[in-house]
């Protein structure tokens, strides 16, 4: 299926647009974000299921947050890593609370993780978004080394784009790099999603008409379906 994709630029502007004009607030995309990775995984691999949530200290950090509790809502066994925590937004906090709440496992140690990754059937990659730029500082780099070898018994799904990619060029280093088998875009698929061949939703369904003229977006999110927050392309 061929799709219209916006690059890391346009994708910025589309989210300070969002939350402008468009009158959303950054925790309400957050929610919005974390509830179409959830239903994109219920629908790709229905629970029961085994769940580690890798947490980065940006807003995809917060939108495997918003996930996280959701795939416990939805019947999955979770755990999360969060090595990370932000302190740049109180809402992280109030998400970890959330979780807590939950009972929700969390994973402290690094030994603990890259042994629990060798567990589980999915494992949710919410390290870093479009707007990552290296160089990778630690403890990252050690976890995308050991994602990519757990990558042979566990399903990952990255949110919004791989962690190690170019937003826009993709794959930017052997050695961490790896290909997910499942992608969850966020608005609209970007750039690097070309250069993606394993099972490719997307979530976001929060776009105004106008909006999605104006990017040249409206061919994707069209494509929603019922009460579906997110559409397999």
């Amino acid at each position: 299926m061929t799709f219209k994709t916006i690059a890391s630029k346009s994708a910025a502007l589309l989210d300070s647009e969002l939350m402008s004009t468009g009158g959303f607030t950054l925790e309400q995309l957050m929610e919005l974000a974390g509830l179409s990775v959830a239903q994109a995984i219920f629908h790709q691999t229905p629970p029961p299921g085994k769940v580690l949530v890798l947490v980065g200290p940006g807003n995809n950090g917060g939108d495997g947050l918003v996930a996280a509790r959701h795939l416990k809502l939805f019947g999955y066994d979770l755990a999360y890593y969060y090595p990370k925590k932000s302190e740049r937004e109180p809402h992280y906090a109030k998400l970890v609370k959330e979780l807590e709440d939950l009972k929700v496992t969390e994973l402290k140690a690094l030994e603990d993780t890259k042994r629990y990754m060798h567990q589980v059937d999915l494992i949710v990659d919410a390290l870093f978004g479009f707007s990552f730029k290296p160089p990778l500082r630690e403890p990252f780099g050690e976890v995308l080394t050991a994602l990519k070898a757990a990558r042979e018994k566990a399903i990952i799904c990255s949110i919004d784009v791989p962690s190690g990619w170019d937003v826009d060029n993709g794959p930017i280093d052997e050695e961490i790099n790896f290909d997910p088998q499942m992608l969850v875009s966020l608005s609209a698929p970007k750039p690097c999603s070309l250069r993606y061949h394993g099972y490719h939703w997307l979530g976001g369904r929060f776009i105004s008409p106008e909006i999605a003229k104006k990017y040249g977006i409206e061919t994707v999110t069209s494509r929603y379906r019922g009460c579906d927050q997110v559409v397999r392309l």
